[in-house]
């Protein structure tokens, strides 16, 4: 016999202390959006010719990425308060601070930048494993959402591709500018 609860619960919702298993959109789009802004400064920052700092650059992807984010969410806000009116309560602080994915996407880039700084291996190698990640991380993030949408694995693949093209593209444009 089915619980009460499961008869109340909107068709599509999972049942209570099962977490779902779909990432939020939320996610996949300040997820893919990090990942695009830490391949484009990490590349941007791989100027030919300059002092070698991986520290500093591991420093502006990480303040680029919360001044990014902090901005979305303001926007947000404004759009909120201009649509609704009123003064700032506690769900437009909700909306500026549910861009973290945004931040916690460009963390693998920082910390492969970090770890050029602690001697491991040389900037430019950081530079080029830190494309090579955020590529690989926007396939991954492409596939997984055409597959929460329903997709099968063939047509996830080339959602993921084409995700994984935004990186390709970006590590070519360094590639032609260095």
């Amino acid at each position: 016999m089915p619980d009460r609860a499961d008869q109340d619960r909107p068709e599509g919702a999972a049942p209570r202390g099962i977490a779902r298993r779909r990432p939020p959109e939320q996610w996949l789009f300040s997820g893919i959006y990090g990942l695009v802004l830490a391949s484009a400064m990490v590349a941007a920052l791989d100027a030919t010719g300059e002092t070698v700092d991986p520290g500093s650059d591991a420093l502006w992807v990480l303040l680029t990425a919360l001044a990014s984010s902090a901005a979305h969410g303001y926007a947000h806000v404004i759009a909120q308060r201009a649509s609704v009116g009123g003064a700032a309560s506690t769900s437009r602080l909700r909306s500026v601070l549910a861009e973290w994915p945004l931040v916690a996407a460009v963390l693998p880039t920082v910390g492969i930048l970090l770890a050029a700084v602690a001697g491991w291996w040389a900037e430019a190698t950081a530079v080029d494993a830190a494309l090579l990640f955020n590529t690989f991380a926007l396939f991954g993030l492409g596939a997984s959402a055409a597959r929460t949408a329903g997709h099968r694995w063939p047509s996830s693949c080339r959602a993921g591709c084409l995700d994984m093209l935004i990186g390709l593209v970006i590590i070519g444009a360094n590639a032609l500018i260095h």
